[in-house]
């Protein structure tokens, strides 16, 4: 990546799982047309299962536009082992290619680019969201987890997580915290409100046009997730019900409304009235 000049025009691609061609691929290299049949995965890749509906989804965007981004893999004994692009190896597969456009790189060139990036990782100039992508490139070039990434980086593993968060971000924060029209701590006061895009918009905007500070997006936040919290209302049916439980029985129940649920209180007089009750609800 070059400096803040890699998040110009199609930062967004960077986004996706995928890996940035560019980064791997060095002036004047050329991707190879291999046959499926010649590739195998990584045995070591942390990921052990794939969403079917997923790859469909891949595989027909493969059939429409085919592959952009190629594989990355390194020769093996049995042909070549993938490092990067498993996914989009088995949408291959559905898709039934005979080939797939592959950048072929051996062991050390492998551990050099690897370093390379662990280095660009720790510069200290770096923006947050250059360091968000430069993780993600090393997350998904190398098939590393948070953990792995975290102590080849002398992070806490929440810290990795976290950083590649920002990238989750609306279209309109990446830009205002690209720009630096907000900061990282207002960037995940944002985020907290990921279930619900157009509040998150709303704070941007308050951030933005308030000035407000890092604890105030923070709090607003909170009282928005808590403000949509509501109470739930018992119906008289349900009343009515535990009534006729408590005169059968001989039990006295409460229930107890909250904003997340509630809490129902059953009353009994000895072990013979418990294991009744039990047997009931089993």
């Amino acid at each position: 990546m070059k400096g803040k000049q890699g998040l110009g025009k199609g930062f967004e691609g960077l986004i996706p799982t995928g890996f940035d061609v560019s980064s791997v691929v060095s002036p004047g290299e050329s991707v190879r047309q291999i046959e499926l049949s010649r590739l195998h995965p990584n045995p070591d890749q942390p990921r052990k299962s794939f969403d079917e509906a997923a790859l469909k989804e891949l595989a027909s965007s493969i059939g429409q536009h085919g592959i952009i981004q190629p594989l990355v893999a390194t020769p093996s004994d049995s042909g070549f082992r993938i490092i990067a692009g498993e996914r989009r190896f088995r949408a291959a597969q559905i898709q039934g290619l005979k080939k797939v456009p592959v950048l072929v790189r051996d062991h050390k060139e492998l551990e050099e680019l690897e370093i390379a990036l662990v280095e660009n990782v720790q510069r200290v100039d770096l923006s947050p969201l250059e360091t968000a992508v430069s993780i993600v490139r090393l997350r998904d070039q190398f098939s590393l987890t948070p953990k792995q990434i975290a102590k080849k980086l002398g992070k806490a593993e929440t810290t990795i997580s976290n950083t590649i968060r920002l990238l989750q971000l609306p279209k309109e924060a990446v830009s205002a915290l690209q720009n630096g029209s907000i900061s990282e701590g207002h960037a995940r006061a944002i985020l907290s409100l990921k279930s619900n895009e157009e509040e998150q918009k709303k704070l941007l905007n308050k951030i933005i046009t308030q000035n407000i500070s890092v604890r105030e997006a923070e709090d607003t936040a909170k009282q928005h997730k808590q403000n949509t919290k509501q109470e739930i209302t018992i119906d008289s049916s349900i009343k009515t019900k535990l009534k006729n439980i408590d005169k059968k029985q001989g039990t006295k129940t409460k229930i107890k409304p909250a904003k997340a649920g509630g809490n129902l209180t059953i009353s009994f007089a000895n072990s013979k009235q418990l294991d009744k009750l039990l047997n009931l609800l089993s």
